[in-house]
Formats: C-alpha cells, sequence, structure tokens
C-alpha cells in the first residue's frame, strides 16, 4: 500500500480529467491524476486538436488553390503529406506539455499507470497494458508509477474508444478509425468514409481539400444526423458542390479487402453496388472506457456502454464519481471540461449548478463549418411548443461577401409565448467561432427583445445573428 492518500483521485488525463484534477488542487483538495498513455487524452492527441491543425492546412491549401477568386496568383500549388501530418504531431505535443506544465504548477501528482477501482477509496495502479501512442511524450518527470492508492473521492475520466461495427473492422492499414486517419503514411487516391457525424464529415472534408475522391456513406436520411435538417440540407449541398459524393438511407453491407484497396457492397433503397476505395475511415461513434475498472464487482450502474450519473457526476456508490465520455453523450471535450468542474465543486461542496446539456454547444469543422446550441426545430414542435423561427443568408451579409463565403445561413427559434430562445443553428464560414453568443444568451435566458436591443459590430459575421432574431419577430432589415 502507497502512502499517498488523497482527497481527489481522478483516472484519466484527458479535457475532464486534467480539468478537474486542477480545479480539485484549486480548492484546496490533494489531488492525484492517473494516466496510462498521454496527459491531454484522445482529444489533445488524437482528437479535437491535431484534427484542426490539419483541416488548417487544407482551408489554406484550398484557398491558394482558389486564388485567382481573391484577384491573386499562385503558381505550382501542392503539398507534402509528410509536412502536414507532422505539423499537426507538432501542435499536439506542444499542448502535451503545457498540460504536464500545467498539472505542476497546480501541485497535482500524476501516477503513470493502468487504474482499476479495487474498492470506494483504493485504487490499485499497475503497468500500462499497451504501450503509448506517441513515444515523443515521455512520462513526466517526478510521475509515481505502481501501487495501492487512498482516495476519498474517486473521479472516471477514461473517455471513448471508436465503436466497432461488425464486418468494417478496422485493420489499421486498409481500414482506418480516426487513429490512423491523422496520420497517413501516404495520401489514398480514394476515400470511402462510413458514418457522416462530426469525425466522419470533418474526415471527408479534410482529404476533400486536399484533392482526394471521397465518397460518405450514412445508415439514416440525413447527414449531420444531431443537426437541424434544414441547416444539414445546405452543409450537404456545399460539401457535394465541393466534390464530396454522399449516399444517405444506405449502409455499407460488406467489405472486401484487397492488396491495396478495399471493395465496398453498399445497399441503397433496395439495391446494391460496389465501390473500390483506396482506404476505408470507419467514423461510426465512440463508445465508453468502461472495462477494466472494477465497475461491475463494484455495482456501479452503467447503461449502453457509459456510467451512469446525476448532473454533477455522482455515480450510485458514494465517493465515485464519473465525467466526460465514459459519463455518456453528449461526448465532447468542453462537456467534459464543465463536467470536471462541477464535480469537484460539488465534492468540496460549493452547491455549483448541475450540467444543463441543453446548453451544450456541438461544432463541426468541415467547410462550410457547422455550430448549434439548443433545440432543433424539428425538436421544438415535437415538445409541443409554439415557436417563431427566424433565419438569416450569409449572402446578405458585408463581411461574408467580403470574405469570399456567401453560402451559408443563420437560424434561430424561439419560443412565441415567452420570447425565450430555444435553439440556434448555423452552416458557414466561422460559424464555430460565433455560436457561443447565443450559448451565453441562453445561458443568461435572454429574450428576443434583449437581443434585438443589442448593438453588432459591423461589418462582422455577428451581424446575421442579430437579424436572424429580427427576422423570427419580422423586422428583419438586410433581406
Amino acid at each position: 500500500m502507497s502512502d499517498k492518500s488523497y482527497d481527489v483521485l481522478v483516472i484519466g488525463a484527458g479535457p475532464g480529467g486534467y480539468v478537474a484534477a486542477i480545479r480539485a488542487a484549486q480548492l484546496g483538495l490533494q489531488t492525484a491524476v492517473v494516466e496510462r498513455e498521454h496527459l491531454g487524452g484522445i482529444c489533445l492527441n488524437w482528437g479535437c486538436i491535431p484534427t484542426k491543425a490539419l483541416l488548417r492546412s487544407a482551408e489554406i491549401y484550398d484557398y491558394m488553390r482558389h486564388a485567382k477568386d481573391y484577384g491573386l496568383s499562385a503558381e505550382k500549388i501542392g503539398f507534402d503529406p509528410a509536412a502536414v501530418v507532422q505539423r499537426s504531431r507538432n501542435v499536439s505535443g506542444r499542448l502535451n506539455g503545457g498540460v504536464a506544465m500545467l498539472l505542476k504548477k497546480n501541485k497535482v501528482d500524476v501516477i503513470w499507470g493502468e487504474a482499476k477501482i479495487a474498492k470506494p477509496g483504493e485504487v490499485v495502479v499497475s503497468k500500462p497494458s499497451k504501450a503509448a501512442m506517441q513515444p515523443q511524450h515521455p512520462v513526466p518527470k517526478g510521475a509515481l508509477g505502481e501501487g495501492t492508492y487512498r482516495a476519498k473521492n474517486i473521479v472516471i475520466a477514461t473517455g471513448a474508444r471508436p465503436r466497432i461495427l461488425p464486418g468494417v473492422e478496422p485493420d489499421g492499414k486498409l481500414v482506418w478509425t480516426y487513429f490512423e486517419a491523422m496520420v497517413p503514411p501516404a495520401m489514398p487516391k480514394s476515400l470511402l468514409v462510413i458514418g457522416s457525424g462530426a469525425i466522419g464529415i470533418e474526415f471527408a472534408s479534410f482529404y476533400n481539400s486536399m484533392g482526394i475522391d471521397v465518397t460518405v456513406v450514412e445508415i439514416v436520411d440525413q447527414i449531420l444526423p444531431v443537426e437541424d435538417a434544414e441547416i444539414a440540407k445546405i452543409a450537404r449541398k456545399q460539401l457535394e458542390k465541393h466534390g464530396i459524393k454522399i449516399k444517405t438511407g444506405a449502409k455499407v453491407a460488406n467489405l472486401k479487402k484487397n492488396a491495396d484497396s478495399v471493395t465496398a457492397t453498399i445497399e441503397q433503397g433496395g439495391t446494391k453496388s460496389e465501390l473500390t476505395v483506396d482506404r476505408v475511415i470507419s467514423a461510426v461513434g465512440v463508445v465508453g472506457n468502461i472495462e477494466g475498472l472494477g465497475l461491475e464487482a463494484l455495482g456501479v450502474k452503467t447503461d449502453r456502454g457509459t456510467i451512469v450519473t446525476d448532473g454533477y457526476g455522482k455515480t450510485n456508490i458514494p465517493g465515485i464519481w464519473a465525467i466526460g465520455d465514459v459519463a455518456g453523450p453528449p461526448m465532447l471535450a468542453h462537456k467534459a471540461e464543465h463536467e470536471g468542474a462541477i464535480c469537484v465543486e460539488a465534492i468540496k461542496g460549493l452547491h455549483p449548478h448541475p450540467m444543463l446539456k441543453e446548453q451544450i454547444p456541438g461544432c463541426t469543422y468541415c467547410h462550410p463549418q457547422v455550430a448549434s446550441v439548443g433545440l432543433t426545430e424539428a425538436k421544438a414542435k415535437a415538445a409541443g411548443l409554439e415557436i417563431k423561427v427566424g433565419r438569416f443568408p450569409f449572402l446578405g451579409n458585408g463581411k461574408a461577401i467580403a470574405l469570399g463565403e456567401d453560402q451559408g445561413l443563420v437560424k434561430t427559434i424561439f419560443d412565441a409565448k415567452t420570447g425565450r430562445l430555444l435553439g440556434a443553428h448555423m452552416v458557414g464560414a466561422e460559424v464555430t467561432e460565433l455560436i457561443q453568443g447565443f450559448v451565453i444568451a441562453m445561458g443568461l435566458e435572454t429574450t428576443e427583445a434583449e437581443l434585438i436591443h443589442a448593438v453588432f459590430p459591423h461589418p462582422t459575421l455577428s451581424e446575421m445573428m442579430h437579424e436572424s432574431v429580427m427576422d423570427a419577430y419580422g423586422r428583419v432589415i438586410h433581406m
């Protein structure tokens, strides 16, 4: 038994875990975090951050190819796939080191290894069962190791991994998950993406912008299934205009692996067709990492591969908490971070506000970008609400036209009786940066009158937010 005893021990150093650990330390709690692979978790090392670095390279390359549209000239445009990937890895490496620094600064002990909860209040840490994915990220200097550790409160923040479907199992060579898709040894000439959620569409957008022939297959009738149908329709039109082939209401029934290609059998509308591509990306969602933690023996309640919690991260077993992807959808880094802070503040007894999932924004960084918060129009109607809907197109915004990004829409949904903002949905340039304005408005229970009264700067894309609100109430100016 280690002589180390903590107020809070966090299992997993991803966005939820390291934020929970830092916040706990800020509150004066003796804190440690256990990590088996890399500080920053999937988001920082293999998800949110490196994909945005890849997408930025693709965006600049795409602009260069269309330089003449801006009165510019660019000759012999090309790219180095290895350099594009290396830039992405360097970005992750830089931030990984930053997480280590923050933990050290806040006097959080890092325990390197794989954790299992022996009983409430006791965690056994053993040698990791698999090698770190990024050897350039060494074990932090001064990290603790194998042993048994005591903690009054154990916070599970073990994240999630790609979901595997029978018949389309990734092999790391011909059939990829997002891990392999992020570090291709060479660019394929053609690519099939299975799944059109945020992960699938972002990779489809990246590879398409790099000049790859991309086909997306989605089992339901709408791409980006969680988004407002009107927004998803506009996104699809723009993605197809950019050259991405999209098949909805379709499924991949079989994959035949050839020497250096894959032949997919696709079922759509009662008919079957075959498509041969160089590589396949399976992007059919993620599943929580609940295995190997000892949860079943402890009696921790789980549901569909995730841990059941209340709005504060509390499980059904006293002293055991869970946050982030492992605690269920929406599986987003910013949800995990906020959940981590709520959890440790509840442990401290500060009575924080519970997590309100309906106010968590979602962002997809394809081209065009998609962002949303709150109820879609369909869900608002299904809830029996009387609503007012406002829309404003990018075509009517001076800044969008000046940017050469005049395709998109800002859509707002209000409760007709109270003026409460129920949802906001956007597609177009930089909407992932705009959505937070509506997130704050919803959190403050802002009404349409207050949004209309606010002065938005000109010329900005944000003016479309203002105009969309005014449109819902018959006061739109520039349309």
